[in-house]
Parts: structure tokens; C-alpha cells; sequence
């Protein structure tokens, strides 16, 4: 069963970088509880609860405000119901033409197949001076 969460969050980012939301919305457990990193510009909602919450909170505020916004996997360790990803952001933000290339750590924990809970790290003062905010 844990290699199945490290299959179904594999996927998730697979469908993310297709731009295929509707698809990682699936992946997500109806009561999904996500947390962005402490002081990052979209944890103003925390927590977001719901796949709807992400899409409108998160998502929708990626794809309005980031051009060629990307989370990178590049390892994937197996905690059996918790999967964690290390990988990089990258993008630039429209508003004032800064790329972002910083380091991720997300937690994930699944149950009956589906992310049920996420959890970012990663460098907040570099995503707050890219997006001009420090």
C-alpha cells in the first residue's frame, strides 16, 4: 500500500505540470486540510479545507499571478500514509518579472488513496522579495 501513496502522489504533480487540475482536484480527499508554509503570500487562508478551497485559494491565485509556475519533485521519500516530496519552485512572477527557483518540502498524508492533508516548507523571504513584497 505505501509504494500505491508514493504511485498516487507521483501522479498528482504529474498532472499538475500538464496543467490538468481537474485531475489533481480528483486526487484529493473531499476534506483535504492544506497548509501553506507560515509567512508564504498564500497562507492567508490557512487552512484550506476542501479541494475547492485549494482551487480557489491556491490555484486559482498560482495561474493568475505566476507565469510558468512549477513545483519540481525530485525525491519522494516513503513514510507509508505520509509521503514527502523535495523538489524546487520555479516560475516568475508577472507583477514585477522576478523568477522564483526555491527549495520544497512537502508533507503529504493520504488516507483510502487520497490526499487528505498537505503541508509546504520552503524559503518564504525569497518568494516575498520575488513577489516584491519585502
Amino acid at each position: 500500500m505505501p509504494q500505491d501513496n508514493v504511485a498516487t502522489i507521483r501522479s498528482l504533480y504529474a498532472a499538475f505540470a500538464a496543467g490538468d487540475v481537474p485531475a489533481v482536484l480528483a486526487l484529493m480527499a473531499e476534506d483535504i486540510v492544506w497548509n501553506e508554509a507560515e509567512n508564504f503570500p498564500y497562507a492567508d487562508g490557512n487552512p484550506y479545507v476542501g479541494p475547492q478551497a485549494v482551487l480557489e485559494g491556491v490555484f486559482a491565485r498560482l495561474g493568475g499571478e505566476w507565469d510558468g509556475f512549477a513545483a519540481v519533485p525530485e525525491e519522494y521519500l516513503d513514510a507509508g500514509e505520509t509521503v514527502v516530496v523535495l523538489g524546487r519552485y520555479r516560475g516568475t512572477f508577472k507583477a514585477t518579472g522576478r523568477a522564483l527557483d526555491a527549495e520544497l518540502a512537502h508533507v503529504w498524508r493520504l488516507r483510502d488513496g487520497k490526499a487528505a492533508a498537505f503541508r509546504q516548507f520552503t524559503d518564504t523571504l525569497q518568494a516575498a522579495r520575488v513577489m516584491g513584497r519585502d
